[in-house]
């Protein structure tokens, strides 16, 4: 990626008071991230969303000023990244409306293999959910599951460490920036992660993990996974706001019964009582909900030239569905160009010719 555009970015994910889905929507009405700061300010106001604010906090200079230095760092360091519209970024999150636009990396991640799962709980772990959490693991290798968690103590550290104990890949998602590791008591354990998988943050590089960035961080955890599995956790804590999170993207989630008298089982009883997770077990839960059992048929291409009817903007869809399968509507929007309220008609048309078909979440594929 050229330098320019790379500051667009960061620019753009500077200005606090836009976010990540006035970012994107601003992406895709002006087409190029680097043209947003050339655009003429009347343009950018039509854009639903923007505002005065927006637009004051967009082209602060202050921001201007923090983007170089954050890509000095970037390129001082060599620091790898991931842009949500390139290929490398990872699928599962590209289907989330509020995902990072841009995500930092470390290690050898590799997202090839599509059987991600979120493992998290309480960071008061007992002796019966480190004992679940190992089993439910070491059941799974067969499987070659990627392993993702927040590298806090408790749960998250004991997956991560079962993970590469079986040579599973691992990857942990950081609520601040590389400049830093929390807790520092984990940082014996950064060199093992690397070499298995790898460190995820939205966060620059001096970001301190301050209490909101793990709540930004959950929404990472839940959105690159299948499923999120719940090990122990309290009435209220982190890991159900993870959970409620992957229910809104319209993924699993998994709990772990455990004894009404015990406090942190309490959190995951209720998850199940309420019908918001199912009931874990065994391996074998995960392996049937997840289909992993199930070896699939290849599926016949279909051939393009069936479709000879498919106008310019029709064939954009279809090509990106035919390469990357499901997407969500924003990013059908942002990756083919074209404003919301003309793609909805458009993919109306292309379901009543046999060519696509909505999902709940506002996901779509090819038929």
């Amino acid at each position: 990626m050229k330098d320019e555009k790379l500051l667009a970015i960061l620019r753009l994910q500077k200005s606090k008071a836009i976010g990540d889905i006035l970012a994107k929507k601003l992406i895709v009405n002006v087409g190029d991230v680097e043209q947003i700061f050339k655009e003429k300010s009347a343009i950018l106001q039509n854009i639903n969303g923007i505002g005065n604010h927006g637009l004051k906090h967009l082209f602060d200079e202050k921001n201007l000023k923090a983007a170089e230095q954050e890509l000095n760092y970037i390129k001082n360091n060599n620091i790898k990244y991931s842009y949500f519209l390139e290929d490398d970024y990872p699928i599962n999150l590209q289907n989330c409306i509020d995902s990072p636009i841009l995500m930092f990396k470390d290690g050898n991640i590799n997202f090839k293999n599509d059987k991600i799962i979120s493992i998290v709980g309480t960071r008061n772990m007992s002796s019966y959910g480190r004992d679940f959490c190992t089993k439910i693991i070491e059941d799974l290798v067969q499987y070659n599951p990627i392993i993702v968690s927040g590298f806090a103590y408790g749960v998250d550290i004991c997956a991560h460490k079962v993970a590469i104990k079986n040579n599973l890949q691992t990857i942990a998602v950081l609520a601040h920036g590389f400049e830093q590791i929390y807790p520092k008591v984990h940082k014996k354990y950064i060199n093992q992660v690397n070499e298995n998988g790898g460190f995820l943050t939205e966060f620059w590089s001096e970001e301190q993990p301050l209490r909101e960035n793990f709540l930004k961080r959950n929404r990472i955890v839940a959105g690159i996974s299948k499923a999120t599995i719940i090990i122990e956790s309290a009435e209220k804590g982190g890991s159900l706001v993870t959970a409620d999170i992957a229910n809104s993207y319209n993924r699993d989630v998994f709990a772990v019964p455990g004894r009404t008298t015990d406090i942190y089982s309490k959190g995951c009883n209720n998850l199940i009582k309420n019908n918001r997770a199912t009931l874990l077990t065994s391996s074998e839960d995960i392996v049937k909900m997840l289909n992993w059992d199930i070896k699939e048929s290849p599926k016949k291409a279909i051939q393009k030239q069936l479709f000879v009817d498919l106008n310019e903007n029709e064939q954009k869809i279809y090509d990106l569905l035919s390469e990357k399968g499901q997407q969500l509507l924003d990013v059908i929007s942002l990756e083919c160009n074209i404003p919301i309220y003309q793609l909805s008609s458009i993919l109306l048309q292309m379901e009543m010719k046999g060519i696509t078909k909505p999902l709940p979440g506002k996901l779509f594929e090819l038929m």
